[in-house]
């Protein structure tokens, strides 16, 4: 009898240990298409599961109706290779005054209004880098062409990547100023109906929504992130954001106490670490966060899955 609870205990045992190993984020890394074979050895080592990698719009409709994947093809053969897998960020939004990445209609047509909006980034604790732009998509006409786009990835893809996500929902323009048509409850809107597209287009592959601020926004004050957090609980819509940092006031007042609400009742959070995340200090000990750091509140109070790492994170190259 004491030899038969004596294994049942021991049983219990490494079960509970499976499931710790289970609950602790899965790391992935974060890079751009093109990179791969040149971090080769990172991919491969045993604690990455798989690969991030950002596609801009342009470089995948090149032309009004002119679809080209043959990068996100070339990406998704070589991890699979690898036996890794691929999560792709489409990105809208640009942090570089040149960086206009949209396809030229979208830059030149009348309806499209000049296509993007100029914003100002101030990423990490280093100096503002200047002028970025913004996809109008609180511009209908542009909002279906970037729809469509989702819809031609999903009949190409679904299933075969591990996910999808949509960039993060900060942006900072001029609001004075514009004359696009924007306003806050818009933007909002347009953000929402972008996901509940992608959601519907995805059948198989995740969805997952980054989401830090939203422009007007402080403490869910007009309650976008209450019911953003909301949609993608009753929609099977993951969660997730590009900067993991510990117990930040700016993220306390917005993202993270919801991210913290809703630990457990999502399909999926997946949060990055990313060059400018690394500029940024631990007040206690003035240095910067250590891969430690970020992890344990990444899982203990953000309920992160999966941690999308800049190849520029010490732990990656050190090692």
């Amino acid at each position: 009898m004491r030899d038969l609870l004596k294994i049942i205990f021991i049983s219990l045992f490494i079960f509970g240990l499976h499931l710790l190993k289970a609950e602790t984020p899965q790391n992935y890394i974060y890079t751009s298409s093109g990179d791969l074979q040149k971090i080769e050895k990172l991919i491969t080592r045993k604690d990455i599961g798989g690969v991030q990698i950002v596609y801009n719009w342009r470089s995948l409709e090149t032309a009004k109706d002119i679809y080209d994947f043959s990068r996100i093809e070339k990406d998704l053969e070589y991890l699979t290779h690898l036996n890794r897998k691929l999560f792709i960020q489409l990105q809208d939004r640009f942090f570089e005054p040149k960086a206009r990445y949209v396809p030229d209609y979208i830059l030149n047509e009348k309806e499209f209004t000049g296509g993007l909006v100029p914003q100002f980034d101030n990423p990490g604790e280093n100096k503002p880098v200047g002028n970025g732009w913004v996809t109008q998509q609180w511009n209908p006409a542009v909002q279906q062409r970037f729809q469509k786009l989702i819809g031609e990835l999903a009949k190409k893809f679904d299933g075969k990547i591990q996910g999808i996500n949509l960039p993060e929902t900060a942006i900072d323009i001029d609001m004075k100023r514009d004359k696009t048509g924007f306003s806050c409850d818009t933007y909002f809107q347009a953000e929402l109906d972008n996901l509940k597209f992608a959601r519907s287009a995805f059948k198989k592959s995740y969805v997952l929504q980054y989401v830090n601020f939203f422009p007007c926004e402080w403490d869910n004050d007009h309650k976008y992130m209450s019911r953003l957090f909301e949609f993608a609980k009753e929609n099977n819509v993951g969660v997730g954001g590009p900067d993991i940092v510990p117990n930040k006031n700016a993220q306390m007042k917005n993202s993270y106490p919801f991210f913290n609400k809703y630990k457990g009742n999502l399909p999926l959070v997946a949060m990055a670490v990313q060059e400018p995340t690394l500029t940024y200090k631990n007040p206690k000990t003035k240095k910067p966060f250590t891969k430690e750091e970020f992890v344990e509140y990444a899982e203990n109070y953000l309920g992160v899955n999966i941690i999308f790492w800049s190849v520029e994170s010490p732990w990656l190259k050190n090692s």
